[in-house]
């Protein structure tokens, strides 16, 4: 009924001045007001509504904003609460990549086992990449409408599930349907992102960035090092049951330390909590949450779902910031991960033991952790710059990207370095290895950069958006996994005994065009936003508030009725307070209909 609740009931204004001064009145209502307005004859009212007028003395609920309780939401949470949530999110993103890269240690026995080649046994590898891809954008919008907690448990939950049909597996078959489960069971960085959002504004957010995303660089480089002593000294379903155990061990430990993070959410249950409240005192307070205000049959109808699962792709699609820097992280991704393929091959020639190998990829971890150190002196000056500078477009944005242009480069140098020192003996191993460190550098602040500036830009929809880099560097990872080897084994011929350099050096090639385009997006970052609707719609409506994220904006991506919008109340509702994104204008015409009301 909030529907009929929400109707303005007839009055006699039929003068200007009475008008100015009615309306006047609904924007000078308090923020949990008690507005009274008289109740009509009219004959359409039901007695549901007569006895909610009779309660609250009148026929509107008050939707809650963020200013009536900005001091309860996640980003007042204590610094200490706020980094407990993250440390736990960090646990949950390194599960997520660990089980894309643990399984490629399985491939050796499950082809011994069922009788395919070990190209056929990648094809588990690089379906679950796939599908992770497009599980990361069918997640995201869902923990923006129902919040982050649920969206995660279930996505855990249903991740470990289908890791019980592939460890037991009869056949070969199995795994690959159960693979692509799993993939498409994952959230993703792009809801752990989100979080971030919830709980830091986006000039406070750098810090907290920089750790998720060395969580989601970290747990890819995890499972090869794991996975080198369990190819080599367990059963090749150990990678399994491992992944199983890290898996349930983190959702316990998510489901019972991890609150809720979304914004419109915490706010529903802050509208409850205070009406129970009221009511007990005797007193009570006609406040909503926004979630509350729309029935779940029109909040969840086969459009609004569809709208929903649509966003992250329209948005990939149409705003430009979102496809040209999903896209340059995606290429650079799986560059480097068609670079990691050779690992096996190269350091079979110092004969490197299976274990041995999978140490080999701390080289890349240390490349991570130094770049993520790198970050910090960056980020204190890019504070001190947005401080300096608070008009300065390219200082709120395109300064993020500032670190970028001088750690780029470190992927064509790493690149090459590595094609030219994986030759073999008499060359040490040492060499090559410094110069993948060198490559995790780039990788590590590529993705750094990229999400940290999507995030600012996007704020409550970054997990929609930063889906869209999640899913061009999964996607492109998995479709590379299986002509990657081949590729390392045959250009240009596997008895040429420089052929790893060759391939390598096309890579190099490669990646020389891509970190041009990192500076090109430096440079043309304001017209990007400029092209992009959303971003720009979702900077004026924080530009209204002094700063502060919004939690939704309404029309262009399937922003609902009952999200927190920019001057678009709830049907069935009027705003307790101020309205977010709208507050200056309003009170400029507050202003002026006093006036001529005083004039007339």
């Amino acid at each position: 009924m909030a529907d009929q609740r929400g109707r303005v009931p007839t009055t006699h204004a039929d003068s200007p001045s009475t008008a100015a001064e009615t309306e006047s009145k609904y924007e000078e209502a308090s923020d949990i007001g008690t507005h009274n307005e008289n109740p009509t004859g009219d004959a359409d009212v039901s007695q549901e509504d007569r006895e909610f007028y009779e309660k609250f003395g009148t026929y509107d609920r008050y939707e809650i904003t963020e200013e009536d309780c900005y001091d309860e939401l996640g980003f007042c949470f204590p610094t200490w609460k706020k980094w407990m949530i993250l440390s736990i999110v960090f646990t949950v993103q390194v599960s997520m990549n660990f089980n894309t890269s643990l399984y490629s240690n399985a491939v050796p026995g499950i082809s011994e086992e069922f009788g395919v080649s070990a190209q056929a046994g990648r094809l588990g590898a690089a379906i679950f990449l796939i599908t992770y891809a497009f599980g990361c954008e069918l997640w995201a919008p869902w923990s923006e409408e129902l919040g982050r907690w649920p969206i995660l448990q279930l996505s855990l939950f249903f991740v470990n599930i289908w890791q019980i049909p592939v460890g037991i597996a009869p056949n070969f078959g199995t795994i690959l349907a159960f693979r692509a489960l799993g993939g498409l069971s994952t959230a993703g960085g792009s809801v752990t992102l989100g979080m971030v959002a919830d709980m830091w504004e986006s000039d406070a957010q750098q810090y907290a960035v920089a750790f998720i995303v060395f969580s989601s660089v970290g747990g890819s480089v995890l499972g090869p090092i794991v996975g080198g002593f369990v190819e080599q000294f367990l059963a090749w379903r150990w990678n399994i049951w491992i992944q199983l155990i890290f898996g349930g061990a983190t959702q316990i430990v998510h489901f019972f330390l991890v609150p809720e993070t979304r914004t419109t959410i915490m706010m529903d249950r802050i509208a409850k909590r205070r009406r129970k409240e009221s009511e007990e005192n005797g007193k009570p307070l006609n406040l909503w949450g926004p979630n509350e205000l729309t029935p779940y049959r029109e909040r969840f109808s086969m459009r609004e779902i569809l709208i929903t699962w649509i966003r992250p792709f329209r948005m990939f699609l149409t705003e430009p910031i979102v496809l040209v820097l999903s896209l340059l992280s995606g290429f650079s991704d799986a560059l480097i991960f068609m670079f990691i393929q050779s690992f096996a091959l190269v350091y079979a020639q110092w004969d490197f033991a299976t274990f041995a190998v999978g140490l080999s990829f701390i080289s890349i971890g240390i490349g991570y952790f130094v770049a993520w150190l790198s970050f910090i002196p960056a980020i204190n000056r890019n504070e001190k710059e947005r401080k300096s500078k608070p008009d300065d477009e390219r200082a709120q944005y395109e300064s993020r990207l500032w670190w970028l242009l001088y750690t780029a480069p470190c992927l064509p140098i790493g690149l090459i370095g590595f094609a030219w020192t994986s030759t073999g003996p008499p060359l040490p191993w040492v060499a090559s290895m410094i110069f993948a460190a060198i490559v995790g550098i780039a990788n590590y602040a590529i993705y750094m950069a990229t999400i940290d500036y999507m995030i600012c830009a996007y704020g409550p929809y970054s997990a929609s958006a930063t889906g869209g880099n999640g899913w061009a560097r999964d996607f492109l990872a998995g479709v590379l996994t299986l002509p990657a080897t081949p590729f390392f084994q045959n250009i240009p011929n596997s008895s040429n005994p420089n052929h790893l350099a060759y391939a390598s050096t096309i890579l190099f090639c490669i990646s020389f065009v891509l970190v041009l385009a990192v500076y090109v997006v430096y440079w043309k970052g304001p017209e990007l936003r400029k092209r992009s609707p959303f971003a720009q719609q979702l900077a004026g409506a924080r530009e209204g508030v002094g700063g502060r994220r919004v939690s939704a904006v309404p029309g262009l991506y399937g922003s609902r009725h009952n999200s927190i919008t920019s001057g678009s109340p709830a049907p069935g509702s009027r705003r307790g307070s101020v309205i977010r994104g709208a507050s200056f204008a309003s009170a400029q015409r507050t202003t002026s209909r006093r006036s001529g009301a005083a004039a007339y």
